[in-house]
């Protein structure tokens, strides 16, 4: 079927196309009912990545990172006091009884031993507060200031802040059970404040951390849609100054977004707070290829066509543009399937698709609408019309000093990515709106780090940890990392070993070393282990085979390259040191501070593919060579310069930072190809260059500055959020469709004339 009979028939049974159209979007509507939804914050991470097949295997061996940290801290004086510990006795008693958890470790019920005599005493720190005597405070102070294990980790070094830490298992249905534990949590710390107002009680961990990245997701979708949702018709009214064009608009965009998240569910796909946004995105952009029908519709009307005839005059000369920049959209968002993240597979999947609904609506429900509603063209402002002219003279009288001056604006702002440094941080994902953002800054500031790396030294053979050369080589890599400024606190079972030597030599100072004879600190050890009271055993310091044992080093406000130089660090002093110990470390922390970089280079791969691809259609189309590679100019340096700015202003960029590449390329590509289809158009009309520039302006110029401020205002919508991956993206992909506007309409026009002079 030749276009012209296409659109002929859409006219002639345009109802017919609209119920068409309407069932079709029904029956992909009806997936949406199998969307499942995961606030897991391990769904950012790939199945394949090393460093997480490392951590699921210490968790295996050990026990898993399921908890949540509770900091206590009284507002006034330490908390060495009767009421204060008895509040963390309190609280501690009462975590034992919260749903899923199975360990709880406090200032309180931290595991005390000392000797008696020839007898090993091992006992609770802490014990009935409430008739503590002075004495029994100040010796509890002592222990509790100068052990190891408990500070810089359950107890500040100042001694104002303690802190207890909650480990939970997790039922098969994770999220309800995080749900159901942070619930319980809160109402538990409200109990405790009402208890004790005099007291501050704050919360984080990686528990908390998937409930709050399940309110992020929850209200950006209740909050951000509707307000984007008013924010695009509502520009769009007023640029188009046509009520009944934005309810067509309308109808396009609320069927290319329910189409959309029908196909998430009809293909299985698992939404989490990074592609919450989905809709937002669909909604965002589904817009541009209407307004350019529509904005054609109505010139076409102010030059006299009737109704009818200036929809087919627009679906005529906007079907191939449309189609290739969708085409474009569509590959752009493909290409995050190079993506590390799964989430991001994700969102590039499900928009694509929303771009492909966006087209065929576009073309085939759009047109039957227009043709249905009662149009009339509203008179343009003189003022518009005059402005592109002006513009046009501007660019086509200074295209020499654009010429240069535009490079020269564009290598100054691309020299700021060298100031870009790439790392994420789990709880600033969030602003300070967030409780849990707001509870662990306290805790990083006053308690302890929220970064840890983690290690499994292998001693090479069964009940291989109380060999004394082990141990000698624990407690070298232990004190090495104590020595590191960024580090607060290590955890070594070395230093269990040392207490117990001392202990078991009446408390002598001059004992606390490591054992020298193996089978005397084997049995150091069965004692001290059959002495332990129940849920207090040392399953997570030391695996069942007694061949290995853990080593959590904890590290306060380290940034994610610091945490990477860090952990490169101590890999270099082992394989210097202890090659036998020499491994990578482990643990959430880790993940996340390597995540951004290795996204980023995945997505490096799926941009040049995409890049690729997306010439070869452009040369392909224009039947120029030249022109399809010049075309890319004004669609990837506009990205670039965003990466440029924001290493001037911000300097740091996450794993949201990481996919803006792609998504902004497939975007800004948009303008692009409409300026380049009116201006090569133009020319094979025998215009000049400078004629086909201004003719271009005139035509498609109004069209692109709509878009351009409707897609802004969309995105800008994202900067509402609390959620950095929602935020940043917005910010940066409106920043990079406003400079691809701005290449679009200086830069672009300046070289095609420059190459038209040269191949005249």
């Amino acid at each position: 079927m030749t276009l012209e009979r296409y659109i002929l028939a859409i006219l002639r049974h345009r109802w017919s196309v609209v119920v068409l159209a309407a069932l079709f979007m029904l029956a992909m509507t009806a997936g949406g009912r199998f969307i499942t939804v995961t606030n897991d914050y391990r769904s950012l991470f790939s199945s394949d990545d090393p460093r997480l097949i490392a951590l699921d295997q210490l968790e295996q061996t050990y026990v898993k990172s399921n908890s949540a940290l509770v900091a206590i801290a009284p507002e006034q004086g330490s908390v060495f006091t009767r009421k204060t510990l008895g509040a963390i006795e309190e609280l501690t008693e009462a975590a034992w009884k919260m749903p899923y958890s199975i360990r709880v470790d406090s200032l309180t019920n931290h595991v005390h031993s000392w000797a008696q005599g020839d007898e090993l005493i091992v006992e609770p720190l802490v014990d009935n507060a409430s008739a503590l005597s002075d004495a029994d405070l100040a010796r509890i102070e002592e222990v509790a200031l100068n052990s190891t294990d408990l500070t810089g980790s359950l107890v500040s070094a100042n001694g104002r802040t303690a802190g207890m830490i909650i480990n939970f298992v997790l039922s098969e249905e994770p999220d309800a059970a995080v749900i159901e534990i942070t619930d319980s949590l809160n109402s538990l710390l409200d109990q405790q404040r009402a208890s004790h107002p005099d007291i501050g009680y704050y919360v984080s961990g990686f528990v908390v951390i998937n409930r709050a990245l399940s309110d992020a997701s929850q209200h950006d979708i209740k909050t951000l849609l509707p307000i984007a949702f008013l924010v695009i018709v509502g520009l769009t009214a007023i640029l188009l100054r046509s009520v009944l064009c934005t309810a067509a608009i309308l109808v396009i965009l609320l069927f290319s977004v329910a189409s959309a998240m029908g196909f998430v569910g009809w293909t299985g796909m698992t939404l989490s707070p990074p592609n919450a946004g989905i809709p937002l995105i669909v909604l965002t952009i589904a817009i541009a290829d209407s307004i350019h029908i529509v904005t054609a519709v109505l010139q076409g009307m102010r030059r006299g066509l009737d109704r009818n005839a200036a929809v087919a005059e627009s679906i005529r000369i906007n079907t191939m543009p449309v189609f290739l920049t969708s085409l474009t959209t569509a590959i752009g968002f493909l290409s995050l399937n190079a993506s590390e993240a799964p989430p991001f597979r994700i969102l590039g999947n499900g928009v694509a698709f929303g771009v492909f609904c966006a087209f065929v609506f576009s073309i085939f429900l759009l047109p039957a609408l227009l043709s249905i509603l009662p149009l009339r063209a509203p008179r343009v402002r003189s003022g518009r019309s005059a402005f592109f002219d002006r513009l046009a003279d501007f660019v086509i009288g200074r295209r020499r000093l654009l010429l240069w001056s535009m490079p020269l604006a564009i290598v100054i702002l691309i020299s700021g990515i060298s100031r870009i440094e790439l790392g994420d941080n789990l709880t600033q994902f969030f602003d300070e709106s967030y409780q849990a953002r707001r509870d662990s800054d306290f805790i990083v500031n006053n308690l302890t780090g929220l970064d840890s790396l983690e290690y499994s030294l292998d001693s090479g053979r069964e009940n291989g940890v109380t060999d004394p050369d082990y141990l000698r080589k624990v407690e070298a890599f232990a004190e090495w990392y104590r020595q590191q400024p960024e580090v607060s606190n290590v955890r070594a079972f070395s230093d269990i070993m040392k207490r117990l030597n001392k202990n078991m030599h009446g408390d002598d100072p001059a004992f606390h070393r490591l054992p020298q004879d193996r089978e005397l600190a084997a049995q150091y050890l069965l004692l001290y282990e059959l002495s332990l009271p129940f849920g207090r055993d040392l399953n997570d310091r030391i695996n069942v085979a007694k061949s290995a044992t853990r080593m959590t080093v904890t590290v306060s406000n380290a940034t994610s390259q610091e945490l990477r130089e860090i952990g490169n660090r101590a890999q270099a002093w082992l394989r210097a040191n202890i090659p036998e110990f020499a491994q990578e470390a482990s643990g959430v922390s880790v993940i996340v501070a390597y995540m951004t970089q290795r996204n980023i280079e995945s997505m490096l791969k799926g941009i040049i593919i995409a890049m690729a691809l997306i010439s070869f259609i452009l040369i392909w189309t224009f039947r120029s060579l030249s022109i399809g590679l010049l075309s890319l100019l004004p669609n990837f340096i506009p990205a670039l310069m965003t990466f440029g700015l924001w290493g001037f202003l911000v300097g740091r960029v996450g794993i949201a930072a990481s996919v803006i590449l792609s998504i902004a390329f497939g975007i800004v590509v948009d303008d692009t190809i409409h300026f380049l289809n009116k201006y090569l158009k133009a020319r094979r009309e025998q215009r000049s260059a400078p004629e086909a520039v201004r003719d271009t302006f005139r035509t498609v110029g109004q069209a692109l500055w709509t878009t351009t401020m409707v897609l802004s205002a969309g995105f800008l919508v994202f900067t509402v959020s609390g959620f950095e991956v929602n935020w940043v993206l917005g910010i940066m992909v409106t920043i990079t469709i406003i400079f691809a506007l701005i290449a679009d309409f200086l830069l672009l026009p300046a070289l095609l004339m420059a190459m038209a002079r040269r191949n005249p």
